[in-house]
């Protein structure tokens, strides 16, 4: 199991991040947009708690800022019908500290928000894991090694295409990206973008 990854950013999407080694292997690895966030520019050092699902066809890899953020990722996973690329979608558009608020308090209509999460999926969630959240207790700080602010540039077509890779449809997130007049920054827009789809 590769439980950390320390590496040079090389390139980065919102929901993908390269990672060069000391000994010169790239990893990709699949992020969440509180990741993407926190990114620092290309060539600097950075550390991602990481999780490796593996399938018939690939292994892929799935990087986090905190040990918290990682758990709760993997409690998601253990809900019936959740797969890797679901959860990631879920902690991108709620949170991981939201995720265990909305399962303390059995709060479906919050996982209904996340893309591609209907009603009878959220209650799925929530009944699979709403008593099995006792040990995820967020840390009262986690700052994530070798985070920078990044002064990623953007626009609204980069912003679109995050949010298709959340999982909502393309004509949703242009509309949404539409409405935020929020300029240049990508996950600014994102953000701004995830609450018009979720008001």
């Amino acid at each position: 199991m590769i439980a950390s990854l320390t590496g040079l950013v090389v390139s980065r999407s919102v929901s993908l991040v390269e990672l060069e080694t000391s000994g010169g292997t790239g990893y990709e690895v699949h992020i969440p947009l509180s990741v993407f966030e926190q990114l620092p520019a290309d060539g600097a050092t950075l550390t991602l708690y990481t999780h490796l699902a593996v399938r018939e066809d690939a292994w892929e890899l799935y990087g986090f800022g905190s040990r918290f953020e990682r758990a709760v990722f993997r409690r998601l996973l253990s809900a019936k019908g959740v797969g890797p690329a679901l959860a990631l979608g879920i902690l991108s558009a709620i949170g991981a500290d939201r995720v265990v608020e909305a399962l303390r308090d059995r709060d479906v209509n919050t996982f209904v928000r996340a893309p591609r999460v209907g009603r009878k999926k959220a209650e799925q969630i929530v009944l699979d894991l709403a008593d099995k959240i006792d040990d995820l207790a967020a840390p009262v700080s986690a700052p994530a090694r070798g985070r920078a602010p990044a002064g990623t540039g953007g626009g609204s077509s980069d912003a679109v295409r995050a949010l298709v890779a959340l999982g909502y449809p393309e004509a949703e997130a242009r509309e949404a990206v539409r409405k935020t007049g929020v300029p240049g920054d990508v996950a600014a827009t994102v953000r701004a973008a995830l609450a018009v789809l979720n008001g």
